[in-house]
């Protein structure tokens, strides 16, 4: 009786997608996190130039 029990909890714990899910969620996080920072990265030097050249025009170049 007593394997039979335990048996039925391991089917049952192996058939349980819940665990999955939330590696799932984690695996997706993970590669927007990495979209983003690389995003930042190819624009990071074009939003530069543009944000010194507006501090330029606003303050006469005293940024």
């Amino acid at each position: 009786m007593i394997m039979q029990t335990i048996k039925a909890s391991v089917v049952k714990f192996l058939k349980d997608e819940d665990g999955l899910t939330i590696v799932e969620y984690a695996v997706a996080g993970g590669l927007i996190t990495v979209a983003v920072a690389a995003a930042f990265l190819a624009l990071g030097t074009q939003v530069n130039t543009k944000i010194t050249a507006l501090c330029a025009a606003v303050k006469g170049s005293a940024c």
